[in-house]
């Protein structure tokens, strides 16, 4: 393997460890504290993340259900629509 495609494994691994370090379920929000507006848009980009590794830990989940409601909705929805349907910006169209 390459130097680069060596790094570039390292830094990927790395990202995704500091990204899952803040997913929904991990016991961060309590009813007291519940996750708000920013942090709905940061679960809605890690909903893919979430869902796999909610496969293997069953208090993981998609969507934090300790959150303020109406805000964390509209952050979540928002970062869902923005990365799944931004996707197709970028795809190449058949001719």
């Amino acid at each position: 393997m390459s130097t680069k495609k060596m790094v570039l494994l390292t830094f990927v691994v790395l990202l995704l460890f500091l990204l899952v370090g803040c997913i929904p379920g991990d016991g961060t929000h309590t009813p007291d504290r519940p996750a708000g507006f920013f942090w709905g848009i940061w679960h809605g980009w890690l909903a893919p993340l979430s869902l796999i590794i909610g496969f293997f830990d069953r208090s993981i989940r998609i969507y934090e259900v300790n959150n303020s409601g109406w805000f964390y909705d509209l952050g979540f929805y928002i970062a869902v629509i923005s990365g799944f349907g931004g996707i197709s910006f970028v795809r190449r169209k058949k001719r």
